[in-house]
């Protein structure tokens, strides 16, 4: 007969492994779900943290479900736990929901309702594995504190959210991950029947009290503390996502990147060993100083070094608040409860960032507020202890407390002066030490503190980005933060996304026409529609996909039909309030489409365009779905048999010739590149541009009619094609200007 203390022993291995696959497989399934989607929603960085959204929201729910479900007996809890798991199963393999694309709602509202009705029931039930398979280990008196395993659950949160943009994304298909995926379901539906038969024999109640003071009653003060210290890491996260593909860096990968720092502070700040948590949380004040000055950064002068600085800061940020988080934590008999209250605060960060910022703000200013409000929850313990040392008096310390905030905002001014002079970058690392270093020396007084890193913030760059919301330059959307200046010394009046350049036209009404930055008048889209007469005709139906500026709107030529496609309304409004002129001055009878582009021309009848222009990049992001070869069955639907396709590939970071080139030889076209190194760098951009027809004596006869400005066959050619099924940007990468200013 077996014993029954052995029988309920503390299995520590066995709810290791269940917890860690579950995380495993939570973090999994999230961009694997965004990556099914992408064909419907785009890469947009706002579509990544609406998704964070609706993941923040299901494991809330899931946290919500444990802590209710505690409350039962050991044994029920065993038998309504296995119950959802395999019910959740029924919704295997992982796959899109059929929802209408819109569905009469806003993008911000419609893109977390389709992600939380493809994959809500299996979410729920794995988002619910941490809290209630902790408190399950806890039922036994000789298992411990059960805290250690909050880490092991982050830690492979972490591991599968590496592992898919490293691992599954480039090896394997959607299907084939989806089916791996719902196999590893399966592995844990086992583990965790498995942990119930080791707790069969346990007391038939929710928790063993472990700790004296189980059921010490935790005050609401404690409780909003724990809301706002999960709330600031949680909102930050999705904000540096944001700060960094916009403003900084705008690199697609780095998407991954600031959500797992988030769940790599939670291994260190919930260790059993504490030495790691305390060490960083000592010198995330120093960080904050130092990265956070830059938190209001906003002129794309971006480099790996701010983009490390910037993840730094979110992961002191981040451990130092957690690490407090844990310090309150209470007795295990309230660790349902205070993981929702975590979840709770996660979601109410997430609710900021991802749907109130963007409505309330015209820049990523919810990025600087949440470095600032850190700065006012996280540990403080001063560095140097001067105003406790003897003959201080207080009002000698007062003094010189003022002595220095003067002598910060005199640094500052100097910093911002500095900011303008390109060839003044020692002197302002030395000013950032200065001020740095009073921030240290007033760390006894919070608000001092406080008040030097704002400072900071103003003179690293922030005034600039002040002066542009001031001057009302900017406008946000769903999509993007749109940035619209005029440059006098130029003469030009510029659109940005980020630090994207998507159009210029000059201020000058006798060159208010002429086409500049990457369709300049040597640019491959110059030279295809200045052919399209000789090549389709003089009544040639002509379709841009993604509008900009409108620059290609003064290629239009008496007698031709055009028509737009742009999924962003506000990049409308640029044209049709007049701030650029483009469209209105030699297109005004163009039709314009305001959605996907990819959804709309499926709807076109065959053959509607004799041209088809794809020139629709957010920021740097890649619109993988529009470069699959699906993608270009839509657009071959949309062209006459000699209908010419013409790509926009310019990137900085992603070489997507050989996409192009193997997508080409999949769907057999022929394919030609121009890439036009203009003279005039101010006015005009390098640009690629790629031409492909069904037709190849069209595209020799557009080779002819330029030999100054020659074409070049595409050679490049990936091993695969892009498919909707599988496509992987990491092959693809230009690592070498990822390691400096690009």
């Amino acid at each position: 007969m077996a014993d029954p203390q052995h029988a309920r022993g503390p299995s520590r291995p066995l709810f290791v492994a269940m917890i860690l696959t579950g995380s495993f497989l939570l973090f999994l399934i999230q961009p694997m779900i965004a990556r099914m989607a992408l064909p419907r929603l785009g890469g947009a960085p706002n579509v990544w943290n609406s998704a964070m959204l609706v993941y923040q929201a299901l494991l809330l729910a899931g946290y919500g479900y444990a802590h209710l479900l505690g409350r039962l007996p050991l044994r029920r809890q065993a038998t309504v736990h296995i119950g959802v798991l395999l019910l959740a199963g029924l919704t295997l393999p992982v796959g899109l929901a059929a929802l209408p694309h819109g569905a009469g709602l806003p993008e911000a509202l419609w893109v977390p309702l389709l992600l939380g009705v493809s994959i809500g029931p299996v979410f729920f039930a794995v988002s619910a594995q941490a809290p209630l398979m902790q408190r399950w280990f806890a039922a036994d008196p000789a298992a411990g504190a059960p805290w250690a395993l909050y880490a092991a659950s982050n830690l492979g949160s972490f591991a599968g959210l590496l592992a898919y943009p490293l691992i599954a994304e480039p090896l394997l298909s959607l299907h084939a991950q989806s089916i791996a995926w719902s196999a590893g379901y399966a592995a844990l539906a086992v583990l965790v029947i498995l942990a119930a038969v080791a707790r069969r024999s346990a007391p038939d109640y929710a928790a063993t009290p472990t700790e004296s003071g189980d059921h010490t009653a935790v005050g609401w003060r404690t409780i909003l503390l724990w809301l706002m210290l999960s709330a600031v890491p949680s909102g930050l996260m999705l904000s540096t996502t944001t700060h960094l593909t916009t403003d900084i860096f705008a690199m697609p990968l780095l998407w991954v990147i600031p959500l797992g720092l988030y769940l790599l502070s939670f291994v260190i700040a919930f260790a059993d060993r504490r030495g790691p948590a305390r060490a960083i949380s000592r010198v995330a004040p120093v960080v904050v100083l130092l990265a956070g000055s830059y938190a209001m950064v906003s002129n794309g002068s971006g480099s790996v070094w701010m983009v490390g600085g910037t993840c730094l800061l979110l992961l002191c940020i981040a451990c130092a608040l957690h690490a407090r988080l844990y310090d309150l934590r209470p007795a295990p008999a309230q660790l349902t409860r205070f993981y929702l209250v975590m979840s709770a605060g996660g979601v109410l960060g997430g609710v900021f960032t991802a749907l109130i910022a963007p409505l309330a703000f015209d820049w990523a200013w919810e990025h600087p507020l949440l470095v600032i409000t850190a700065a006012l929850l996280m540990p403080l313990t001063p560095l140097l202890r001067w105003r406790e040392g003897d003959g201080i008096e207080p009002g000698m310390a007062r003094i010189a407390l003022g002595v220095l905030l003067a002598g910060a905002a005199f640094l500052c001014f100097k910093l911002a002066e500095n900011l303008l002079d390109p060839d003044a970058d020692l002197v302002a690392a030395l000013l950032t030490v200065f001020v740095v270093g009073i921030g240290v020396a007033v760390m006894a007084w919070r608000w001092a503190f406080v008040a030097v890193l704002i400072m900071a913030m103003v003179g690293q760059g922030g005034i600039w980005t002040i002066r542009a919301t001031l001057e009302r330059q900017r406008t946000r959307s769903y999509f993007g933060i749109y940035t619209v200046y005029d440059n006098k010394t130029l003469g030009v009046r510029t659109l940005a996304h980020g630090t994207t350049l998507h159009g210029m036209q000059s201020l000058d009404p006798a060159h208010a026409r002429d086409a500049l930055t990457y369709y300049g008048p040597s640019s491959g889209a110059a030279l295809a529609l200045g052919a399209v007469p000789l090549l389709e005709g003089p009544r040639a139906r002509i379709g841009v996909v993604g509008l900009g500026t409108g620059s290609l709107a003064c290629q239009k030529r008496p007698g031709q039909n055009w028509t737009f496609f742009e999924i962003d309304p506000v990049v409308l409004r640029f044209s049709t309030s007049g701030r650029f002129t483009f469209l209105r001055a030699c297109a005004p009878d163009a039709h314009v489409v305001i959605g996907d582009a990819r959804l709309e021309l499926a709807k076109v009848p065959p053959g509607s365009f004799d041209v088809l222009v794809i020139d629709a990049f957010s920021s740097d992001a890649i619109p993988m779905h529009l470069l699959t070869t699906q993608a270009l069955q839509v657009y071959l639907h949309a062209l006459g048999p000699r209908g010419m396709l013409l790509v926009h590939i310019s990137n900085r970071y992603i070489a997507l010739d050989p996409v192009i080139g193997a997508n080409a030889r999949a769907t057999g076209l022929g394919a030609l590149s121009r890439l036009d190194y203009p003279r005039d760098l101010q006015r005009y951009t390098p640009s690629r541009w790629i031409a492909l027809s069904r037709d190849r004596a069209m595209l020799a006869a557009l080779a002819r009619q330029r030999p100054d400005a020659p074409w070049t066959v595409l050679t490049d050619d990936a091993a695969q094609p892009w498919t909707d099924d599988h496509a992987s940007i990491l092959p693809y990468v230009r690592w070498s200007n990822l390691a400096g200013n690009p």
